[in-house]
């Protein structure tokens, strides 16, 4: 009996005359669509689809015993996500403005987990853009003023000095960079994610 899975969970779906793979994978995309969702990983019988393999698999004769499994992502799953970094970067800019005090009273452990939840948060950031980019209403987000690629090529650098001072323990720059470069920005990214939600 041919199955369906959405995000791993088994969903009853009534087929109307598809008869191949790309069938099905070309229905099922109108029907993310319809519902401001994206699709955004298929595996049919275990087998991650690719680009590469796409159409020679969308070739295929459906079977009695065809598995397709769809991750998929939401509009609204975005906007939760959003909503969520958003507030992570606020507390992430109050917590950062504390480091240099933190270094200076000892408190290296305390300071050291801020910068790893920085780190953290800013890959979770662009994973969660990339998947929103997917959707119209989120191709053209900006921080700033600033089209989110421009405002992270401006980001980076200073990320690598705060690296860098972290490693030569310069408390002077890390705090610097901390209080004046990092913490502005934490606090942009989370107003412009605030109205994205």
């Amino acid at each position: 009996m041919m199955e369906f899975y959405l995000n791993d969970e088994k969903i009853d779906v009534t087929l109307e005359g598809e008869k191949t793979v790309g069938d099905v994978l070309k229905s099922f995309e109108i029907t993310c669509e319809q519902n401001n969702a994206a699709v955004i990983g298929i595996q049919v019988n275990g087998k991650q689809i690719t680009a590469d393999l796409f159409d020679e698999e969308a070739k295929k004769e459906l079977k009695d015993d065809t598995k397709f499994n769809f991750n998929v992502v939401t509009q609204q799953s975005i906007k939760e996500s959003f909503k969520e970094l958003s507030f992570l970067f606020k507390e992430l800019a109050l917590k950062l403005s504390e480091v240099p005090v933190a270094l200076q009273s000892g408190r290296d452990k305390e300071a050291h987990t801020s910068i790893k939840n920085l780190a953290d948060s800013i890959e979770e950031f662009c994973h969660i853009a990339a998947l929103a980019s997917l959707f119209q209403e989120y191709t053209s987000i900006t921080i700033d003023g600033n089209p989110f690629n421009e405002f992270f090529a401006d980001f980076s650098p200073v990320l690598n000095d705060f690296e860098q001072a972290l490693k030569t323990n310069d408390t002077v720059s890390i705090g610097d960079l901390a209080e004046y470069e990092i913490c502005p920005r934490l606090n942009a990214i989370s107003k412009s994610l605030e109205n994205l939600a």
